[in-house]
């Protein structure tokens, strides 16, 4: 993988993070978890480069993000194989399988020493800055309840996340 500038990215990330997805992987290279996520933000903040994701508690990755300061964001690109992957990982726990493994997907260990994965385009690595949670009181529309209760969990934690490196892929 080769590390580039933050600022030279040029995605649309409405489209990366909305269509194509990306994988939210923390904690080592020894014990680590992914999962599927389609919302997030891409942006500055701070006077830093961010990235905003949303986390439910009751998943496991939650856990690994929660014991670690930093996490990747990867990013499989488009194709048959990359839609597998992200529909494995968004809808097995890894409290019951080695997603990786079931997944294809092949762990690389960063030079900071966070997990992605060699299929990936692009992969930001992270440093938490800040995390909150959604809360049913704060909501100003409220529709936006549809995302909530009953079967479809919890409210979301968000962290801020600074982008500390931007690592594209070989392949």
């Amino acid at each position: 993988m080769k590390k580039i500038d933050v600022r030279s990215l040029t995605d649309n990330f409405f489209e990366t993070i909305g269509r194509e997805w990306m994988l939210v992987t923390a904690g080592t290279k020894d014990d680590f978890n992914m999962m599927t996520a389609s919302w997030g933000c891409i942006g500055w903040l701070w006077n830093k480069p961010v990235a905003v994701i949303f986390v439910r508690p009751e998943r496991f990755t939650h856990e690994f993000i929660e014991r670690g300061d930093t996490l990747t964001l990867s990013f499989l690109g488009h194709g048959k194989e990359a839609r597998e992957a992200y529909n494995l990982c968004g809808s097995r726990s890894g409290r019951d399988c080695d997603k990786a493994t079931a997944s294809g997907l092949r762990p690389v260990v960063t030079e900071a020493g966070n997990v992605t994965f060699g299929q990936a385009r692009l992969t930001l690595e992270c440093r938490k800055l800040y995390k909150d949670a959604l809360r049913p009181e704060c909501v100003i529309d409220p529709g936006l309840t549809q995302w909530y209760g009953d079967k479809k969990g919890g409210w979301h934690d968000v962290y801020v996340l600074e982008i500390v490196n931007a690592l594209v892929g070989d392949e």
